[in-house]
């Protein structure tokens, strides 16, 4: 009976661990466009990637919107030089990821 009762709290354990992961996890950001270092002669930059887990996803401070799914896409015109572009995903217990990229606009 004891082995029986030490084996139904292992797999509530291990169960329970399985079901908290995301929430043990933070959030996750992944950044396809741009990629860091890329040249854009028309100053039109595609933005996309995928947020997990996150409540908030910023760029460069202003919120980006991403599907159900999570993942977002969106195309922003900057000035001519060198910008820096910085993702930041925050998930609902204050913790956050961030992600920077630079691109050229000559």
């Amino acid at each position: 009976m004891r082995f029986l009762l030490a084996g139904a709290l292992v797999i509530l354990a291990a169960y329970g661990l399985i079901e908290a992961r995301p929430l043990l996890m933070g959030p996750s950001l992944t950044v396809d466009a741009p990629v860091d270092g890329a040249r854009y002669g028309d100053g039109v930059v595609p933005i996309a990637g995928t947020a997990e887990r996150d409540v908030s996803l910023l760029l460069d401070g202003a919120p980006l919107l991403p599907d159900q799914t999570g993942h977002f896409k969106v195309s922003l015109a900057f000035p001519s030089g060198s910008s820096i572009l910085t993702f930041v995903a925050t998930d609902r217990f204050g913790r956050s990821v961030t992600k920077t990229r630079t691109i050229y606009v000559p």
